[in-house]
């Protein structure tokens, strides 16, 4: 898969302030500890929040503006949202008291959705967004209409139980602990990204809008990541993912749009339980890694569409 890149978008493309969308600090409760849970908004003002919207690990909810933005040019209200630990939000992320389960990104949700006024039509996620998701529909069923999930993270039980004896092993874990976390500024850590490892697949502005709230100031002069590498590597590596349950005591359609190459979304041995229930589909997108949302926007565009239209 190509995707256009070019140096020259870096000096433009950090859009902290932009009319196309607005900040927002919501302050809501959560088991996993009550805080400011920071997002963007697009779209209508005058209308119930339509679609939340719940990025991957170690990312923000800005990563994902061009693939939003033209859903509320088609007159939809989206908030996307900083999980516990990422973008701007501040709400306690210690990856050594436990917080980084995914159990407790599912309860953030849930709180985050106990805010709204009305449910909205459509919860959608990449990855851990999308498994945290999951979990919150299988909690509070009543807090949501639809789910669109992403390459969402499941995995089969027996996998899971493991994860706390391996932890030390695993590949994604390390990785995250080796991250650099100190850059210059925000055009070096571009440039030093772009068309490189897991970014390799990313359209420009999208590396750009990442980097807009990945990146904090450091306070001497560079920047640091927002999400810490410790906090991305305990999320990595945390136990409790219960995505099943979700699943089987949700009462929501689901769709599950899965890579091909890669992917986090191990269901090939219960498709025929799924696809039971009458309300859950799974459909392996061709030519796709884990990073679907960056590698075929179209295509997830539609989708969300799809389910905001019911």
């Amino acid at each position: 898969m190509t995707v256009a890149m070019s140096n020259d978008l870096a000096p433009t493309l950090f859009p902290s302030e932009s009319p196309a969308f607005r900040r927002r600090r919501i302050p809501i409760n959560s088991p996993a500890g009550d805080g400011i849970m920071a997002a963007i908004e697009m779209g209508p003002e005058d209308r119930a929040v339509d679609l939340v919207f719940c990025h991957a690990n170690g990312f923000n909810a800005l990563t994902y503006r061009t693939l939003l933005s033209p859903v509320a040019d088609a007159g939809y209200r989206i908030l996307a949202i900083d999980m516990r630990g990422h973008g701007q939000s501040e709400l306690a992320a210690d990856p050594g008291d436990g917080r980084g389960s995914w159990a407790n990104f599912g309860l953030d949700m849930v709180g985050l959705l106990e805010t709204l006024d009305t449910a909205p039509k459509v919860v959608a996620g990449h990855s851990m967004g999308g498994t945290s998701g999951l979990v919150a529909a299988g909690l509070r069923p009543d807090l949501l209409g639809r789910l669109v999930l992403l390459d969402p993270v499941v995995m089969r039980e027996d996998v899971a139980r493991t994860l706390g004896e391996t932890a030390a092993s695993s590949p994604l874990a390390i990785g995250a602990l080796r991250r650099r976390n100190q850059f210059d500024s925000r055009e070096a850590a571009y440039d030093a990204y772009l068309g490189r490892g897991a970014f390799k697949t990313w359209p420009a502005e999208m590396l750009a809008d990442y980097l807009t709230d990945g990146l904090v100031p450091d306070g001497d002069g560079g920047f640091r990541l927002a999400c810490a590498p410790a906090w991305e590597s305990a999320n990595f590596s945390a136990r409790e993912h219960r995505p099943w349950p979700g699943f089987f005591d949700s009462t929501c359609p689901i769709r599950i749009l899965k890579a091909e190459f890669g992917s986090t979304c191990s269901v090939d041995d219960r498709m025929d339980e799924l696809a039971s229930t009458g309300r859950i589909t799974v459909e392996t997108v061709p030519g796709t890694s884990h990073f679907l949302p960056m590698e075929v926007r179209d295509l997830v565009r539609e989708a969300l569409l799809q389910a905001l239209k019911g």
